[in-house]
């Protein structure tokens, strides 16, 4: 993906149409607000609701938190690098994840465009309730909050200088992706998936 160089100042166009180029815009604040506040609202939910057992916040929704790290890396691994072998596939990947490579201080486009992410949440809250009944709005929330975090996450380490205590790991740990080789360190919220599956870079293995 590394065919350009990497330009820490100013913004790209992903389409030459400006209304549409202005839709793969957004401030990080709209998605991490609104999918915390699904989060709350889901857990309220399932305080009123006689089918939910409270017992069962203390692992459905710390789940959902975990699995999204996994699906988070997943995604990042698979689908944003994906092996293009055409120039329309390049053209697909440089859209979808490219350009925040080529321009990764660009504050505006490190978190998806909220229409695209509310109709994939929509299909993952079905998909957990057609799994596991009234639980899945546990699983759901957590999943979301998770989303959240690593909005944060991702936004913090692009935008702010590293703070100088641990958490200054997220900021080296994605910075090996993006200065070090993007064939490595996708994980953004839970690296340790980086040292399960091997994708570690090299040079700090």
């Amino acid at each position: 993906m590394n065919g350009f160089k990497i330009n820490n100042k100013g913004s790209g166009k992903v389409f030459s149409n400006p209304v549409l180029d202005r839709l793969t815009r957004t401030h990080f604040a709209i998605p991490v607000v609104l999918y915390y506040s699904v989060g709350a609202l889901t857990l309220g939910y399932g305080v009123y609701s006689p089918e939910i057992r409270l017992v069962k916040y203390f692992w459905l929704f710390p789940a959902g938190l975990f699995l999204f790290s996994f699906v988070e890396y997943l995604i990042h691994r698979f689908v944003f690098h994906f092996k293009a072998e055409t120039e329309t596939g390049r053209q697909v990947q440089y859209k979808i994840h490219g350009i925040h490579h080529e321009y990764p201080r660009d504050k505006d486009r490190l978190v998806m465009p909220p229409l695209m992410s509310m109709l994939l949440a929509s299909f993952l809250l079905l998909l957990f309730l057609f799994s596991l009944g009234e639980n899945g709005w546990l699983l759901f929330g957590g999943f979301m909050s998770g989303y959240s975090s690593y909005l944060m996450i991702h936004y913090a380490v692009h935008a702010w200088r590293p703070p100088s205590n641990f958490l200054k790991y997220l900021w080296k740990h994605h910075s090996l992706h993006h200065y070090a080789g993007d064939d490595g360190a996708f994980a953004v919220s839970f690296p340790l998936w980086d040292r399960i599956f091997g994708t570690m870079p090299k040079s700090v293995k």
